[in-house]
């Protein structure tokens, strides 16, 4: 039986694409301006849009060369499977107990039989509880740590950003992101891993 299918990896880190709304708003000049002023507008406001930077993280890179991501995965798939173990162990040994129940039928009187097959059901019911109490164990330990790995990239990034170099950092996913195209210039992933990995060695 499987606890889950998944585990962090796709939609492992939350998105970090925030919305891009860049208005600008004409000069208002009276009937009386001068025909060159619309294009000393437009010259006024090269500067403001060169100064406009964004960047971007691939979170399969990051996901994929982020130490502490793969050693806190590799726990929790490692956990994944002892739940799954467990619960399997328990299915065996109460289909067992129905096989050894088929078997002893004929010498069983009425009643010995219906209280055996009320224990049986009690036992079902019972394992079917523990396994979902596994399931919203599990899923609250992955949650936890999409949050937990959500704000160590969070506060790498502010710190990373500090002098305001950009004024948004997207996120991006193969097959899984808005982003339609990427230019490779404006990917700042490796000195994301490299910072992320170095503040983890400390």
């Amino acid at each position: 039986m499987r606890i889950r299918n998944q585990l962090v990896t796709k939609g492992f880190l939350a998105a970090l694409a925030a919305g891009l709304f860049m208005s600008c708003q004409g000069n208002k000049t009276g009937n009386n301006a001068p025909a060159s002023a619309p294009a000393a507008s437009g010259a006024t406001s090269a500067p403001a849009a060169a100064a406009f930077k964004i960047a971007y993280v691939d979170l399969d890179s990051l996901e994929t060369h982020f130490e502490y991501f793969k050693q806190k995965k590799a726990q929790l798939e490692q956990k994944q499977k002892q739940m799954e173990n467990q619960v399997q162990g328990k299915v065996q040994a109460l289909q067992n107990e129905y096989q050894d129940l088929q078997r002893k039928a004929s010498t069983l009187t009425q009643e010995q039989g219906e209280t055996a097959q009320r224990s049986l059901m009690a036992k079902q019911q019972q394992l079917e509880q523990e396994a979902q109490n596994l399931r919203a164990s599990y899923s609250k330990q992955e949650a936890e740590f999409n949050e937990e790995l959500q704000k160590r990239l969070d506060d790498f990034l502010k710190s990373y950003n500090a002098d305001k170099r950009y004024a948004f950092i997207f996120s991006y996913r193969t097959g899984a992101s808005n982003i339609l195209y990427t230019d490779p210039s404006y990917d700042i992933t490796a000195d994301v891993i490299k910072g992320m990995n170095a503040e983890k060695a400390k």
